[in-house]
């Protein structure tokens, strides 16, 4: 476990704009920063930054929080994981204990899949630079073809042994698992249970993620035997930690460049990438010879809008071209060509250039996607009517696919002067094309909506027959549900109280609450809302004194909570008004960060906000993040008057009389329809204690109606 201490230090150096321009391209916005979200397909930028409080936002999908949650969620990391990997980016020492064979054998089959790759990613290059023959086959290879040593290192690239069991033998003898050497497609399994080494022989080249982790290899068979042999590269087969459709060689070392010059260039080898590199142009990933899927294009979306493709210009490299993008338009992405001089490759042209040369040369011969494409198939269809009229609808249809209607509008214009048609017949054909995409895409949204409704009735017993909030809201998200009377905001509550008197005091209703109320609700969801907005105020406000605001005015009302005459802290005041009713908060989560807050509130230099959010239980963490963004501002209606700590008391009064007269309104149903049942009807004791329990019910509702302005109506 890492210290508090420690934790404190690595969140306080994490600066939140820093740690998220890693993934994200962001652009200032007043006092914050925005960029397009990295965890959906975000078309417009709806993720926040706020360097002030130290969180992110996206406020389309939902998912942000502080800097450890942004790399929990980005790099699919545990908390821990993710703590270390910023104190690793700061320079922050975490003591950590040696594992025990215990321990390793409780690491999860993620982390030790990332374990074993990073360890192999050592061995091969160790082995390159150390070993007799690694120097002599495989630092020779990569030597000739010119590679400085600088991009040997920078690139992680290494050899594996000509031998059969080489990797496997001195992976076991340093404790790794034989299961984990299989799973991660370093070692094949016999039939009589041996292992021997995939990449046996090979020039090894590790594939490194966008967060910095080894997730596979491709090795490369050396000397003659590349001679007549159809597959020279064998890759790691997928598995738990790495899906190469997922994937693109050379992200890790581009991603900052690319964001930089809000520009990556596309090609198709390893080779290309490493020479590219040792050019100088640093912003250039491979898809290693496949298909470009959306998973690919939208990992480069998060950190750029413009994509060149390079290729070769014969026909493998033209047909290489013409693949994937009407996907890179759909997601709205400037594509461009560039077919470079017959003869070269990316990584043969780039040895004859210099970086400065070389982006002369791009922007100066590189071609719009859509204006390539229209000129390649005019020059294949020359003067057959059949052939121009395939061309023309295949052009439409990558037209169409472009989400903004201005660019949509720009190519069509362009390519009706290049064909030589009629504008408004290639309109029509977009328009048309346009609207079958769009329907598609609602027929598609509509089953994922249906999917999701099927999934929720069939895991929810009596689907529909509770004052739960309507289906759509998974109740194992609380803090994203609204009850029945309450908006998930302060401008609702203040809303209410411009129309209404304000109340007195929320004080005690001096009834027996825990003998009175049942603790069996049949809606636990109607209360939540209520629940999120109390814990917002101890978030942000817990630590700070409770004290009752003196009259500004003659005649103006106290708004703030009862409590004892020895000062308490907004914290203690809520616990200490839900322990005098024997009320308890229906969320484990809420409840636990009350508890925990008051537990911690007089520690020397506490401070609420940074205690929860900073707090070891992730949860906690998570749910603190949320709770202290700038969306939950206080608001004062038509009370402009009045300071913020004068309306948070009033606000905290005003949730927990909302609190205890919700309670009080379920329990009354539930007692109301009691009364219909036969075995109620027809027992006299029973109905006599029903009766009683309403009416004892109805007197706390109008005690409670007094404090919240007369709003309960009693029948």
């Amino acid at each position: 476990m890492i210290p508090q201490s420690t934790i404190d230090r690595i969140v306080d150096a994490a600066n939140i704009v820093d740690v998220v321009s890693d993934y994200v391209t962001l652009r200032r916005a007043g006092a914050s920063y925005k960029g397009l979200c990295p965890f959906h397909d975000d078309k417009t930028p709806s993720f926040s930054v706020s360097p002030a409080r130290g969180v992110c936002k996206c406020f389309s999908c939902g998912k942000g929080g502080n800097a450890v949650h942004f790399i929990m969620e980005i790099e699919q990391m545990s908390y821990v994981e993710a703590l270390k990997h910023l104190a690793k980016k700061y320079g922050i020492p975490v003591e950590e204990e040696e594992m025990t064979d215990e321990q390793r054998q409780k690491m999860n089959e993620r982390e030790s899949m990332f374990a074993v790759n990073e360890w192999a990613a050592k061995y091969f290059s160790q082995t390159m630079m150390t070993n007799q023959d690694g120097r002599a086959i495989g630092l020779a290879y990569f030597r000739s073809r010119g590679f400085r040593d600088d991009i040997i290192a920078k690139f992680r690239l290494g050899f594996c042994l000509d031998s059969p069991d080489a990797v496997s033998k001195e992976a076991k003898a340093k404790g790794y698992n034989e299961k984990y050497l299989v799973d991660t497609g370093l070692c094949i399994k016999r039939d009589n249970g041996s292992l021997y080494d995939r990449f046996r022989g090979r020039a090894m080249f590790p594939w490194i993620a966008v967060n910095g982790k080894v997730v596979a290899f491709g090795g490369r068979v050396l000397d003659a035997r590349t001679k007549g042999v159809n597959q020279k590269y064998v890759n790691s087969p997928d598995s738990l930690i790495y899906h190469k459709a997922n994937e693109l060689y050379g992200i890790f070392q581009a991603k900052k460049q690319i964001a930089k010059e809000d520009m990556v260039y596309m090609v198709e080898g390893y080779t290309d990438v490493l020479a590219m590199h040792q050019c100088g142009i640093e912003n250039v990933v491979a898809n290693s010879g496949t298909a470009l899927n959306e998973a690919q294009i939208h990992l480069l979306h998060r950190f750029t809008n413009n994509i060149t493709l390079l290729y070769d210009s014969d026909e493998a490299g033209i047909h290489a071209a013409t693949r994937s993008t009407d996907m890179l338009l759909a997601e709205g992405m400037n594509v461009k060509i560039l077919l470079l001089p017959e003869g070269d490759d990316p990584d043969s042209f780039s040895r004859k250039h210099n970086a400065q040369e070389f982006k002369a040369y791009v922007a100066e011969h590189q071609t719009d996607f859509i204006l390539f494409k229209t000129n390649l198939l005019l020059k294949d269809a020359q003067r057959d009517p059949i052939k121009r009229a395939q061309l023309t609808e295949d052009i439409v249809k990558s037209i169409a696919v472009i989400p903004d209607e201005i660019i949509r509008s720009t190519y069509v214009h362009e390519c009706a002067e290049i064909l030589n048609m009629d504008e408004a017949i290639l309109m029509r054909g977009a328009n048309k094309n346009r609207s079958s995409i769009l329907e598609n895409l609602k027929k598609e949204a509509q089953r994922e909506i249906d999917r999701q409704n099927r999934l929720l009735n069939n895991g929810t017993d009596n689907a529909g027959t509770d004052n739960s909030p309507a289906t759509g809201t998974s109740s194992s998200s609380p803090a994203t549900d609204t009850p029945v009377g309450a908006d998930d905001s302060f401008s609702a509550i203040t809303a209410e109280s411009d129309t209404t008197q304000q109340p007195s005091e929320a004080g005690h209703t001096g009834l027996d609450f825990q003998n009175i109320i049942t603790k069996q609700s049949q809606s636990e969801q109607r209360f939540l809302g209520i629940e999120r907005m109390i814990l917002t105020l101890v978030t942000r406000y817990g630590e700070q004194p409770l004290t009752s605001p003196t009259s500004s005015e003659e005649g103006e009302e106290a708004t703030s909570i009862e409590f004892p005459a020895e000062e308490l802290t907004l914290a203690e005041g809520v616990q200490n008004d839900l322990d005098y009713d024997g009320i308890t908060l229906r969320s484990p989560l809420y409840a636990k960060m009350l508890r925990l807050t008051c537990e911690h509130v007089h520690d020397e230099g506490f401070i609420a906000s940074k205690f929860l959010l900073n707090n070891q239980d992730e949860d906690i963490s998570r749910e603190a993040a949320d709770l202290i963004d700038d969306r939950y501002q206080l608001s004062s209606g038509n009370q402009m008057e009045k300071s913020e700590e004068e309306l948070k008391l009033t606000y905290i009064s005003r949730l927990l009389c909302d609190y205890k007269n919700a309670i009080i309104e379920e329990e009354l149903k539930q007692y109301n329809a009691n009364l219909t049942l036969p075995e109620v009807k027809d027992n006299p004791t029973l109905l006599m204690d029903t009766m009683r329990h309403i009416k004892e019910l109805g007197e706390i509702q109008r005690q409670l109606a007094k404090r919240l302005g007369d709003r309960v109506v009693v029948k």
